[in-house]
């Protein structure tokens, strides 16, 4: 079964202090009216895993969702659209600052934006904020059907144009009308949760094997005579 396709509600969180324990997760980032949920909606085979509101800005915690094997799928609130009280806001910037820069877990960043109007000053600063931890991202230009081949073909050269000099950053077309783009990033977040969870087994292994011989042989207690 494709990953996303495993996805289960796992919880929601509005403080850090919060936060589950995992070992992987992958997060899922876009400006409130750039189609993320549909996106995820989409990549899940589900009609409802995210709440598609009229009113875009209405996700307003950090929801978990289980993808089995220790993976998890973290949605995010949309930014830049969203009415709110003017402390709720603030809130979220300190929320969402503190998760994409303190959390150890996450792995890789999925942001969405409208491939009619991608890299947003908004966008940029999500880009340069997340690009500190040199942690990777993959951009899904979403709504690609509502432009022409020709479009599509032009507006995905100019973004991998604009992004030349952030080599951890891929881009994609994707359109969830149209399921255009799905193995894509099936493949590219695979292969993320790949290379983490086996890098973080060979580190248990080594500890092992450190512990091991550094321990005193069976019958020895250490003291001095």
């Amino acid at each position: 079964m494709p990953l996303f396709q495993n996805a289960t509600f796992f919880t929601t969180v509005n403080h850090l202090n919060t936060l589950p324990y995992t070992r992987a997760e992958v997060a899922f980032a876009g400006r409130s009216n750039a189609g993320k949920s549909s996106a995820l909606n989409t990549l899940a085979n589900r009609t409802r895993l995210a709440f598609v509101s009229k009113t875009p800005g209405r996700t307003q915690h950090i929801n978990f969702f289980d993808l089995g094997q220790e993976r998890f799928l973290v949605d995010l609130p949309g930014y830049g659209y969203a009415q709110v009280p003017e402390a709720i806001r603030v809130h979220w910037v300190e929320l969402l600052g503190r998760y994409l820069r303190e959390r150890t877990s996450l792995i890789g960043l999925l942001l969405i934006m409208d491939a009619r109007h991608p890299l947003k000053d908004l966008d940029w600063h999500m880009l340069n904020y997340f690009g500190s931890t040199g942690k990777p991202v993959h951009i899904l230009l979403s709504k690609s059907d509502k432009l022409s081949r020709q479009e599509q073909a032009k507006t995905l050269a100019a973004v991998k144009a604009e992004l030349k000099d952030h080599p951890q950053v891929s881009v994609q077309l994707f359109s969830s009308l149209k399921k255009q783009g799905m193995d894509t990033v099936e493949t590219v977040v695979e292969g993320w949760f790949n290379d983490e969870l086996a890098a973080q087994a060979l580190h248990e292994i080594v500890a092992a094997q450190d512990e091991d011989t550094t321990a005193p042989p069976a019958g020895e207690t250490g003291a001095i005579n």
